[in-house]
């Protein structure tokens, strides 16, 4: 019988970030969970061909008192004990209920939305009721944790644990090219936040001023900004030397990293703060496949980076900052296997796959 039920609207084949964290969690747990999860029609198509089960249910868990009754009964059917929140919030709101329901241990996972949470006065006592209830809850970087943790009771601060996302090196890492095209790949949802119209405005300054064998830039990634970004890059003239690849599986996603030079990826604070970048999964990713690194400084996103090492900071807004960033590093190919393999050893170091299993196997008391 499962030991641990996972709660969460994150889940593939949903694609992103968080997805990506929480289907992590169940291998770091191998497989020992019981996921309950939302999805919208046809979700549970790839369901079977996990090690685990996966309930469905709607396609979107908000912390009512039928979701509280269904996940107890969930709980009790399959004999677990521990729960983790896939989001702590909302979800974590169903934690005293769980706790009654034979939970010993309860677990909230926190990503970048949560430091909006701590910031407004509703949902700042909503976030601080969460963490009373749950015995830990996890941040992703330094900064969110600076975020979140005024907002709780001092005992929930003191069980504040650090769980970033993992990374797989034996997966993600480097490997020989096939050709000597000059790429760089930028990763994410296609929203505002991410910067890719101002990645453009800045690609066709690299463009214009590139005296080597046109390079190409590489998108990976979608969300609703995609129309308007293709619209962005006929509009540049870029067509040529721009590919919005779409959402790509993991093993088409690190081979596309392992056939580019540089990650770039210009993240930004958006709703006067409320909106910051929580780290960035998709830079550390590339780092650990060995490219330099050049991230927005928003949020936690600076801490995958050690400026000037394993690549750069650089200001959202200042395309020609950016330009000359991704132009250098494409132009100096021997600097940037120096600079990626420093953030490889940044990741080994700090965010490698065995060491959050240690910490969540404790935190679970496993």
């Amino acid at each position: 019988m499962p030991t641990t039920l996972i709660i969460t609207n994150d889940f593939p084949p949903r694609i992103g970030g968080i997805e990506s964290f929480v289907s992590d969690i169940c291998d770091l747990l191998d497989g020992d969970v019981v996921v309950y999860a939302s999805g919208s029609p046809g979700s549970e198509n790839g369901d079977t061909d996990r090690n685990y089960p996966v309930v469905r249910h709607g396609q979107l868990l908000v912390p009512t008192h039928d979701l509280a009754g269904r996940t107890a009964d969930v709980l009790r059917r399959f004999g677990a004990s521990r729960v983790i929140f896939g989001a702590a919030a909302p979800l974590g709101l169903l934690a005293p209920t769980l706790r009654r329901a034979g939970a010993r241990v309860l677990v909230g996972l926190t990503h970048g939305h949560e430091t909006w949470w701590a910031t407004l006065p509703g949902s700042r006592q909503l976030l601080r009721r969460i963490g009373d209830a749950c015995d830990h809850l996890t941040t992703i970087s330094n900064y969110t944790c600076q975020r979140i943790a005024p907002a709780l009771s001092g005992a929930a601060q003191s069980r504040l644990l650090h769980l970033a996302p993992p990374v797989d090196t034996t997966r993600f890492a480097p490997a020989a090219r096939v050709d000597d095209h000059r790429r760089c790949v930028a990763v994410g949802r296609l929203v505002r936040q991410k910067g890719f119209r101002m990645l453009l405005k800045a690609w066709r300054q690299v463009v214009a001023t590139s005296v080597r064998k046109e390079p190409e830039l590489i998108v990976i990634g979608d969300g609703p900004d995609r129309a308007p970004l293709e619209s962005v890059i006929t509009k540049l003239g870029l067509a040529g030397t721009v590919r919005i690849a779409g959402a790509l599986p993991r093993g088409q996603l690190i081979t596309a990293l392992q056939h580019a030079d540089v990650f770039a990826l210009p993240v930004r604070t958006r709703l006067f703060g409320l909106n910051p970048e929580g780290l960035g999964l998709a830079a550390l990713e590339a780092a650990a496949c060995g490219l330099p690194v050049i991230v927005g400084s928003s949020g936690g996103a600076p801490e995958t980076v050690r400026h000037g090492k394993t690549g750069f900071v650089v200001d959202p807004d200042d395309h020609l900052s950016w330009a000359s960033r991704i132009d250098a590093l494409l132009g100096d190919p021997a600097h940037s296997r120096i600079m990626g393999a420093a953030g490889r050893s940044l990741v080994v170091e700090r965010f490698e796959a065995e060491r959050a299993k240690a910490t969540l196997r404790a935190a679970l008391r496993l």
